[in-house]
């Protein structure tokens, strides 16, 4: 195994690593546009809906600050899961500020266009 990489395997694993990393990286972008794109051609619909559930996610990151210590930071996104009165439920992506104001049981409008939410009002 030493002579693989003595003899250039290192460099090659180095580059399928990295094209795997750039493939992945660019893989996410042109799904992020796509689905921006998809919200963009929907529809805009209000509808009534009810807030069944609410749930967060938080991300750590830890980060090499330049001179041999860590940073670590955090980020939280938030979740709402609407039911409508077809019965079907719609998670959707929601701000901090408007996470906090929405109740479970909550009843109103629901604003939202493809995945993206818009706002609703009680």
């Amino acid at each position: 195994m030493g002579g693989f990489f003595m003899s250039g395997g290192f460099d090659v694993i180095f580059f399928l690593m990295f094209f795997l990393v750039f493939g992945m990286v660019i893989f996410n972008l042109i799904k992020g546009v796509g689905e921006w794109n998809k919200n963009n051609h929907s529809p805009r619909l209000t509808v009534d809906a009810v807030v069944v559930a609410k749930r967060n996610q938080v991300s750590h990151h830890h980060h090499n600050d330049g001179n041999g210590g860590m940073h670590a930071s955090h980020s939280t996104t938030y979740y709402v899961t609407f039911q409508v009165e077809s019965g079907d439920r719609m998670e959707l992506r929601v701000s901090g500020s408007e996470f906090g104001m929405l109740v479970e049981g909550d009843y109103g409008r629901l604003t939202f266009q493809g995945t993206r939410y818009i706002g609703f009002e009680r």
